[in-house]
């Protein structure tokens, strides 16, 4: 019996996430992971706290340490707090919980800009769900009037904005979310604020006065990506609707205690982190600026979006040449033929793929 006769038909135009591979890489800027930059006073409160756990227990069901500490950091209270593991299943549990098709939609509908974090669409389809894409504008920007109409036509169930935006690096204008929040009052309009450390910034003040905004959070970003921990604050009445749909024992009970102490304990020493990752971005930047054949649009994130007169494809190759990876999107086409993100590393990975991409620019 063919089994896949059984899947999903969206299934077929889906594949698998399959990391690229490469022998001989000194510099992996491919990512968005931090460098390891954690302090050792960092490395001990996460230690510390997984000694403790319990080996032969289940975690705890409600990860209720660890949504405390989240919510102490956030400012709202446990109730509001949704934990998966990654942003990533959050995702897939808003696809499970939201589903229900609506006007003359045989399906759910899920509607995010592009380009965007791919994972929105990924999951929408595999959960069978239909995945509208909206261009953003010429500057990376939200295009709020084409956002506007897709919305009013489509009556999406849930309307995905990264800010900063993965992986153009900018943030979306304030005002450009906010009309689209708008333009949405009968969907759920998650902010997914996965690089929002990086930008010194956050839009829970749109949260506290929309009771139909939600922000998507993570600490993979900040040299936790291992662990696996990201979280949805949101109404607490939603937060019990998605309780339903998650698995008991969703997050490992070594990530709910070490990431709950170094939330608690470990403010500070995260705050390096970042410091320490902008700092590097605005170097890396300003020294792109001085090469020819290559511009870059201003990043909040923990990454470059670059465009070079040479097609991204042999950029990447020659990089690969010189033991630098990094991310290439000329397979999208279009506009997206000449661009490469690159993830800001350590100050010699980073000067490495300065001096390789000289080379291969030349």
């Amino acid at each position: 019996m063919d089994l896949t006769t059984l899947t999903r038909p969206e299934l077929a135009e889906l594949r698998a996430y399959v990391p690229e591979r490469h022998d001989g890489i000194v510099a992996k800027l491919d990512a968005n992971e931090a460098p390891p930059l954690r302090s050792r006073e960092l490395s001990e409160i996460a230690m510390r706290a997984m000694s403790k756990v319990a080996m032969e227990r289940y975690p705890d069901a409600r990860a209720l340490e660890l949504r405390e500490a989240i919510a102490a950091r956030s400012g709202i209270t446990p109730a509001e707090v949704f934990v998966g593991t990654g942003s990533d299943e959050v995702i897939a549990l808003l696809c499970t919980a939201l589903s229900r098709p609506r006007g003359r939609n045989p399906a759910g509908v899920v509607l995010s800009p592009s380009p965007s974090f791919v994972m929105y669409r990924v999951t929408a389809r595999a959960h069978g769900l239909k995945a509208v894409e909206v261009p953003l504008d010429a500057s990376w920007d939200l295009d709020v009037r084409t956002m506007s109409l897709a919305i009013e036509t489509m009556q999406p169930n849930v309307v995905w904005i990264a800010t900063p935006n993965n992986p153009t690096g900018n943030a979306m204008s304030a005002e450009k979310v906010e009309a689209v929040v708008a333009a949405a009052p009968n969907a759920l309009c998650v902010i997914d604020e996965a690089y929002g450390d990086y930008a010194g910034k956050s839009l829970r003040g749109l949260r506290a006065a929309n009771d139909n905004v939600a922000i998507l959070r993570t600490v993979s970003k900040l040299g936790l990506a291992a662990l696996r921990v990201g979280w949805l604050e949101a109404r607490a009445e939603l937060v019990a609707e998605l309780d339903k749909v998650r698995q008991p024992f969703n997050v490992s009970a070594v990530s709910q205690a070490a990431v709950a102490a170094v939330l608690r304990e470990g403010g500070e020493h995260l705050q390096h982190v970042v410091d320490a990752v902008v700092a590097e971005r605005s170097r890396m930047s300003a020294a792109l600026a001085k090469l020819s054949g290559v511009s870059v649009t201003p990043s909040e994130a923990n990454f470059l979006w670059l465009r070079t007169e040479r097609p991204a494809e042999e950029v990447h190759a020659g990089l690969l040449a010189h033991g630098v990876l990094c991310r290439s999107f000329h397979q999208s086409g279009g506009r997206l033929k000449n661009q490469l993100r690159v993830t800001i590393g350590l100050p010699e990975e980073n000067d490495r793929f300065l001096v390789a991409l000289t080379k291969v620019l030349a």
